[in-house]
């Protein structure tokens, strides 16, 4: 299995955006998107710091609802 990259929050907002999740809310440093079908994924942005790679797994296999096999 690949190791996962170091990614910004920023970075993983834009490219949930890409592929169809859009902004409901934000609040603090946290962004909430929502997809056409009803899945949410919350991000944090915390500056330039990268998504601790947990969290990134997390948001990976029970948000995006995909395996990373």
């Amino acid at each position: 299995m690949p190791k996962l990259p170091a990614i910004k929050g920023r970075e993983l907002v834009k490219f949930l955006e890409s592929i169809g999740f859009s902004v409901v809310r934000m609040k603090g440093s946290h962004v909430r998107l929502r997809s056409e079908d009803g899945r949410v994924i919350t991000v944090p942005v915390h500056g330039s710091k990268d998504i601790p790679k947990g969290l990134l797994r997390k948001i990976i296999r029970e948000d995006f609802e995909i395996s990373l096999q």
